[in-house]
């Protein structure tokens, strides 16, 4: 097990509170069995999220002192233009407060009620926004991004084949679009290799489908296609970046991912005239003006330092070593977790872990509260309490996994830390015969996770 050091010095630390368990048994009970309801001063590490958790440089602290506050046209939005421009190639670059918004603006301007998206795994808020604008999200992830246990070194690939029978059974005219999420996060921060992308932008193109991609970790795919795929062993991670987004015709970007930044968003649009005057009227109406999009000139400076960032072989070679090492450390204890793990996240498989918790008693939150109570460390569930219900039955849709996922804020916790997870996940399994379900008392229609109410199960 070798830890990466870390690209970078300490300048400033936050104090974190230490709980005991009779608290945190209150503190979760409090909350309904649900970790986001937790206040944050009650958790010691937070793995619940890498949105907008991660640690700013002091060159992004820095030039949000440049930031220009105008209305319109201010100077920091052309800053993040011309980056935009460099990095990703597309013609129109249009910020958003952060990425839900730019699915919000987008997927009422590609679906028609009753049309299919096909996507090779959506994500949370990209299926939902899928469902509000009328459309049915379908995953398509390829056959190896569905064995854990198994090492494949590119399991977030679209399964283009069946991608391609999917467009032949509904119709072209039928598929609203396709989303290429990179990295994939709901199959375990998966990446993408760029082979992929090509065979999936060529069988778009055929049958005339708009290619959205969901561009949250895309440094990190970047990362990955350089390590893995030998034809890019020697380009840089923006060469790399560039190429990824020419298969695209539309992104949209959680930029409090990869950019490295609190909060902020980005909708792009490589070149449609007519897409890209709908995507202003729908932004002034919902995110304020183009030129700011809902952001300060203090966070679009913080934004465009942060995509450049992002791309930093270091860096990259950082962040995903602390990852593998991690894994690393499960593995050794044992603990079944997707395998390679992804690049912003260790996906626990807690279906595994916990065979005795059915799929509809949520083996992945069980698991959450179960770290929770451990060692104060607060995770989530990417498993079926994550998926809404079935629209037109109800019944409680089952997802390919039951994963808890270790989600690591970007330049934030130090091996210490990661160890003291890997020994919560150990003190765990040695109890898990004992570790019980859980149910819904209350729940929202849609995104139930945030806010639901759970209990255990008797």
């Amino acid at each position: 097990m070798r830890y990466m050091p870390e690209p970078f010095k300490i300048k400033m630390v936050e104090p974190i509170r230490m709980t005991t368990r009779e608290e945190r048994e209150g503190f979760i009970r409090d909350a309904y069995y649900n970790a986001f309801a937790l206040s944050a001063d009650n958790v010691y590490i937070d793995l619940q999220t890498d949105s907008g958790t991660g640690a700013m440089s002091d060159a992004q602290w820095s030039s949000m002192m440049r930031g220009d506050e105008s209305y319109s046209g201010g100077r920091s939005y052309y800053r993040l233009l011309e980056a935009g421009k460099e990095i990703f190639g597309y013609d129109y670059i249009q910020p958003v407060h952060q990425g839900r918004a730019a699915e919000k603006v987008l997927f009422p301007l590609l679906v028609t009620p009753g049309q299919y998206v096909i996507s090779n795994m959506f994500f949370d808020t990209t299926r939902a926004h899928v469902g509000l604008a009328g459309g049915r999200a379908i995953d398509c992830v390829c056959p190896e991004g569905l064995d854990s246990g198994a090492y494949y070194d590119f399991k977030g690939n679209m399964d283009v084949p069946r991608l391609e029978a999917l467009i032949a059974e509904h119709g072209a005219e039928n598929v609203a679009a396709i989303v290429m999420t990179i990295t994939n996060n709901s199959v375990g921060g998966q990446p993408v290799s760029m082979a992929n992308m090509r065979e999936t932008a060529r069988v778009a193109r055929e049958h005339g489908i708009v290619v959205v991609i969901d561009a949250a970790r895309y440094a990190e795919n970047a990362y990955f296609i350089k390590e893995r795929e030998p034809e890019f062993a020697d380009a840089t991670p923006l060469e790399i970046t560039r190429e990824m987004f020419s298969y695209g015709d539309v992104f949209t970007m959680s930029a409090k991912k990869d950019a490295l930044v609190n909060m902020g968003g980005l909708l792009a649009v490589r070149e449609d005239a007519e897409l890209t005057e709908a995507i202003k009227t729908r932004v002034i109406s919902f995110e304020g003006y183009l030129t700011y999009g809902g952001l300060s000139g203090r966070d679009l400076e913080a934004l465009t330092t942060g995509l450049y960032e992002g791309l930093d072989h270091d860096y990259l070679r950082y962040r995903v070593g602390q990852m593998q090492y991690l894994a690393d450390r499960l593995t050794a204890y044992g603990i079944p977790f997707q395998n390679p793990v992804g690049g912003h996240a260790v996906f626990v498989d807690a279906g595994k872990m916990l065979p005795h918790i059915p799929y509809d008693q949520f083996p992945g939150q069980a698991l959450v509260v179960e770290l929770y109570l451990e060692a104060g460390i607060r995770t989530c569930d990417i498993g079926s309490y994550l998926m809404d219900r079935d629209p037109e039955t109800g019944a409680q849709l089952r997802a390919p996994f039951e994963f808890t996922r270790l989600a690591v804020p970007r330049r934030v916790y130090t091996q210490a830390h990661l160890d003291v997870v890997a020994d919560a996940l150990a003190a765990v399994q040695e109890r898990a015969a004992s570790v019980k379900g859980y149910q819904i008392t209350w729940e929202p229609k849609v995104l139930r996770h945030f806010t639901s109410h759970l209990k255990p199960v008797d």
